[in-house]
């Protein structure tokens, strides 16, 4: 490892900050819808993932500052289609419960119907995805165990499917989770007051029975709980949480916990454009029932605006500091839970076997000559931080002619740094290429010199990206490019990460090895 690595191992984005308080947000990273659940001493967390697989991430908590992703909940996905990129597609917001000594998991795939998964130990193996009904626009399903042995499930329609918009539907649902008794009944329909309502997550505390939901939008909305003494309602409603004077926009859809210690808090996300939805904590105070979410100011008692810094949440001792990893050094026998691929693994896509401690990378061809954006084996992670760098060192001896391998921003636009072979006796050339989803577009390159590149990518605040080069892992060389503005996929975050393909015949081109891949902090010297 260099001098110049080093500056790069620094988490970039830390919630605790050591004192006794966090920063928000607590998650400066893509983890879309998220819901959360207490068992006990312990803190899980889930979210979307749609086609990125693995799948249904699962993180885990002792205080809901620190976070470690422990597992994903699908494996593979089991659906037809899954071989190639579906962007946009697959698993939308779930909702993770704890019944009858059980993990569950649900969500609803707009195009298929809903699902559900089950574990006894989040960190070990789920069940095979279980199809509970079949319909779509089925989206943003959550489930519901009374007190008294009646279970229900309550969603969301995605109008591109259903046609129909702002409603919640409640359903009654087999105590074993697995089938829906009936069509249900809309409890709540938010045309009028609450457009745009999703997202639903059901409670009961002190004999009311509370449907906290998202409305207005997921770039410009608020937060709506309802509560009713009856199940089926009617519900009334209120904004428990709105942006208000704070920096944070549409701050809503999330998960409700209550601690042993009495105190109330929910995690929601912010939209962030390229960063992706970000997860925040904000206290929870309960006034005549009726929670308010964050700080009320002002005159409206009544609705509260997200918090920046606070006290960390009392759960009766402090926990060390954690995040999710970002950083692979290839030298364990998988993957680091961090990555994902754009459809379903393929063995052929990689090995960590072949060359120990290195990551390799076959440049198997692109699926029926596609371009990069519809490539599947693209392997990539979340942006960390708002700003961040990451870094590579790739070994490109034995890449072959029409293959390319290399560090890639991806979204609905995308960029990457990659080295093209060449016939034998030449050099390759290391190339810098912009894209989307219809066009490539070349904007610079150069000879190589050798077989070793180190790649380094920088992501300032903004989302704006550039690379830099070494052939000898000390002196970098810039990129003569204007910084390039990452931007969102569909429904998701930028990625960033690694890749190798071909995009002409029908066999593999060879290999790169890839020795680590680093993302921390960028330090001012560096």
């Amino acid at each position: 490892m260099t001098n110049q690595s080093q500056h790069y191992i620094t988490p970039a984005w830390v919630a605790d900050q050591g004192d006794g308080t966090f920063r928000n947000p607590v998650l400066h990273a893509d983890y879309s819808d998220p819901d959360v659940i207490r068992v006990g001493e312990d803190f899980y967390m889930t979210a979307s993932s749609f086609g990125h697989l693995p799948g249904l991430p699962i993180l885990h908590s002792k205080d809901l500052v620190n976070w470690r992703l422990i597992n994903h909940a699908i494996q593979t996905m089991p659906l037809e289609g899954y071989e190639r990129p579906q962007h946009g597609k697959g698993v939308w917001a779930p909702a993770i419960r704890h019944h009858d000594g059980k993990f569950w998991i649900y969500y609803g795939d707009p195009d298929v119907g809903i699902f559900m998964t089950q574990a006894d130990d989040p960190a070990d193996e789920w069940s095979p995805l279980h199809l509970v009904k079949a319909g779509k626009g089925l989206i943003d399903t959550c489930p519901f165990w009374d007190e008294d042995g009646q279970a229900y499930l309550v969603h969301a329609y995605a109008h591109s499917r259903s046609g129909i918009k702002h409603k919640l539907n409640l359903c009654r649902m087999t105590p074993d989770g697995k089938q829906l008794l009936d069509e249900g009944q809309i409890v709540f329909d938010g045309t009028e007051s609450h457009p745009t309502m999703e997202g639903p997550k059901m409670y009961k505390r002190n004999g009311w029975y509370y449907i906290f939901a998202p409305a207005g939008g997921v770039a410009t909305g608020w937060q709506v709980v309802m509560r009713s003494q009856s199940v089926f309602g009617p519900y009334e409603d209120r904004i428990v949480m709105h942006q208000g004077e704070s920096e944070v926009n549409g701050p809503h859809q999330g998960g409700w916990v209550e601690l042993e210690s009495g105190e109330s808090w929910f995690m929601h996300f912010q939209d962030k454009d390229a960063y992706g939805r970000i997860v925040h904590l904000q206290p929870v105070t309960w006034i005549d029932d009726w929670p308010i979410i964050g700080k009320a100011r002002g005159t409206n008692a009544e609705i509260g605006e997200p918090v920046e810094r606070l006290t960390k949440p009392d759960v009766g001792k402090d926990w060390p500091i954690e995040i999710p990893e970002t950083t692979d050094e290839f030298d364990a026998v998988d993957l680091g839970l961090q990555w994902q691929w754009q459809g379903n693994l393929q063995e052929d896509w990689y090995s960590l076997q072949e060359r120990p401690g290195h990551l390799r990378l076959f440049a198997a061809p692109a699926l029926d000559g596609t371009e990069l954006y519809d490539a599947p084996q693209l392997l990539m992670q979340k942006f960390p931080a708002l700003a961040f760098a990451a870094e590579t060192r790739l070994d490109f001896a034995q890449l072959r002619p029409q293959a390319q391998a290399g560090m890639i921003v991806f979204g609905l636009r995308y960029l990457y740094l990659a080295i093209r072979g060449s016939e034998e006796g030449q050099a390759g050339q290391l190339v810098l290429v912009q894209g989307t989803e219809e066009q490539e577009q070349q904007l610079w390159s150069t000879v190589c010199q050798g077989n070793v590149v180190t790649i380094r990518l920088v992501v300032e605040e903004g989302a704006k990206c550039s690379f830099t080069y070494s052939w000898d892992g000390e002196r970098f060389h810039s990129v003569e490019a204007p910084l390039f503005q990452a931007e969102p996929g569909k429904w998701v975050g930028a990625k960033c990460g690694l890749f190798a393909l071909t995009l002409s015949g029908q066999e593999s081109a060879g290999y790169v090895d890839a020795d680590y891949f680093r993302i921390g902090k960028v330090q001012a010297n560096a």
